[in-house]
Order: structure tokens, then C-alpha cells, then sequence
């Protein structure tokens, strides 16, 4: 049997731009998979595009980090927002107070709940395949936890297990993280891919990064890959305000490239969604 590759592009609703590019990198390339930005600004005005997909697999990114406000007010989450309600910009910031105690796992599941509840409400509550979260939040494990507890609750099969390409100190830890989260969610019975890419690489996935990227998957011999990307639009004015110096255009030029589906090819893997994340755990 050949390999799964999820090609899961992150931040659905960010933007109008956003969610056009993702849905042309699934009609017209590689893009499998989608995670929903419930906080996004655009997210309740592109929903509707997800049903003319129905081959395209959707989660739920969940937030408790970033530049847009979270769905309750600072009297329901007060330990994720500080006094003008606006959430930890980076996560850099949110895991040094999480790391003091001063964020309470309680207010994430509720912020979290909230986010689930927008998007099942809209989506339908059998249309989400996985669960992760913006900036990879959930391999802090109390965050980790509280994302295994509302997909066990929401009865969502899978989460992404994050991991990192790189040999530094944070690439170092990323992994370790990401390994225990592994093994919390499939003893709770959830599934994950056995590696991920993405991390290190995220929003510089040019033509020749891709290819290289999907060939250093292709030579590990994992048997199934989540590859996380950050499809857009040249030129978006709504991404002035997320300053993240990703290479948006460039990513869904790759993704949509008949270079890059040759690499896929190459490398002995067969797209999919986190659905068929089933399907590989019978083989």
C-alpha cells in the first residue's frame, strides 16, 4: 500500500483571500485538508465555499493566540486576555504566562468550545475530520489535554501531532512535545499521522522547499504525513494586519505546480484527508 500525505492548509477564514486560495489549491493542486480559523474575520462569510468541496477535508484551527479577538468576552476567559480583551499576540508570550500558571486550562476549553460550536454550527457537526490549534498551542500539554477532551466530547477522530524537520533547540522540543501529544491522544483513541512538516518551513513553502520537503518525507518511510502549508493571495490587503512575513502567493503557486504533484507521485504517496487516517490504521 502506498503512503498517506495530508496536505493540510491552516487558517481557513483568516481572510476572503485566504479561503479562495485554499480551495483553488485543492480544485487545482495538492491541498487535501483545511483547518477553520472559527476566530477569523472572514471565516463566517467563506464558510458557504466549503460545501462546493465536499472532497476537502476540514478541522477546526483553534486560537487562543493571535491578532483577532477570541468568541467570549474577558469576563468568561480572563486568564487569556488582558485588560482591553485582546488575546497573547504570540505564543511565545501565552506559554511564559502559561508556564507561571497564570492561564487557566478552564478558560481555553471554554474559548475552544465556543470555536467548536460556531463551526459545527455552521459546517455541521460531522464535517470536522481533525483538531489543531493556531500557532501549535496544544503541545503545551494542559493545552494538549484540553484539545484531547473536546475531541473526545465532539466526537472528532484526530489531531495533529506537530513535529519539526530542524535540528535546533526549538526543533528539539517541538518534537519531544509533539511525541507525548502523540501518545495522550491515541490512548485516549484519537489518530495522528506518524509525522508532520510544516513546522520549521511554515509559510516559505516555495516550489523548490515543497519538492525538497515532501522528498525528505518520502525518504523517512513513514507511513503516513501530515505536511501543513499556508496557501494565499498576491497582493491581499486584509493580510496588512497579520505581520507574519509568510510568501502566501508563492505557497499556492507551488501547491497548484505540476512539479510539486510529480514529487507527490515520486515519493510513493497518496493524497488524502485526515479521514483516511481510518483507513491506514486498519492496514
Amino acid at each position: 500500500m502506498t503512503r498517506l500525505l495530508i496536505v493540510n492548509a491552516d487558517d481557513y477564514g483568516l481572510t476572503a483571500g485566504i479561503s479562495r486560495a485554499i480551495v483553488r489549491a485543492h480544485r487545482e493542486g495538492i491541498v487535501t485538508s483545511t483547518s477553520a480559523l472559527a476566530v477569523g474575520p472572514a471565516f463566517v462569510r467563506t464558510a458557504a465555499w466549503l460545501d462546493d468541496v465536499p472532497g476537502l477535508g476540514v478541522g477546526a484551527h483553534l486560537a487562543a493566540v493571535g491578532e483577532d479577538p477570541p468568541l467570549l468576552s474577558a469576563r468568561e476567559i480572563p486568564t487569556l486576555v488582558d485588560g482591553r480583551g485582546r488575546l497573547d499576540v504570540s505564543w511565545r508570550r501565552f506559554l511564559f504566562r502559561a508556564a507561571l500558571w497564570r492561564v487557566d486550562p478552564a478558560d481555553v476549553e471554554r474559548e475552544f468550545s465556543a470555536q467548536l460550536q460556531l463551526l459545527t454550527g455552521i459546517l455541521g457537526r460531522g464535517r470536522l475530520t481533525h483538531l489543531d490549534t493556531h500557532q501549535h498551542l496544544h503541545l503545551w500539554p494542559s493545552i494538549g489535554q484540553a484539545v484531547i477532551t473536546l475531541a473526545e466530547r465532539w466526537r472528532v477522530p484526530a489531531a495533529r501531532a506537530t513535529r519539526s524537520l530542524g535540528r535546533g533547540p526549538l526543533d528539539w522540543a517541538v518534537d519531544r512535545l509533539g511525541r507525548r501529544f502523540a501518545r495522550q491522544a491515541h490512548a485516549a483513541g484519537l489518530r495522528t499521522p506518524a509525522a508532520f512538516a510544516g513546522f520549521g518551513e511554515g509559510g516559505e513553502l516555495v516550489a523548490s522547499r515543497l519538492v525538497a520537503t515532501i522528498g525528505r518525507l518520502a525518504a523517512s518511510g513513514v507511513p503516513t504525513v501530515e505536511l501543513g502549508v499556508h496557501p494565499g493571495e498576491h497582493g491581499d490587503p486584509d493580510l496588512v494586519r497579520y505581520p507574519w512575513s509568510y510568501r502566501w502567493g508563492d505557497e499556492t503557486n507551488a501547491l497548484v505546480s505540476p512539479g510539486v504533484r510529480a514529487a507527490v507521485a515520486e515519493g510513493g504517496f497518496t493524497l488524502g484527508s485526515f479521514a483516511a487516517l481510518a483507513v491506514y490504521a486498519r492496514e
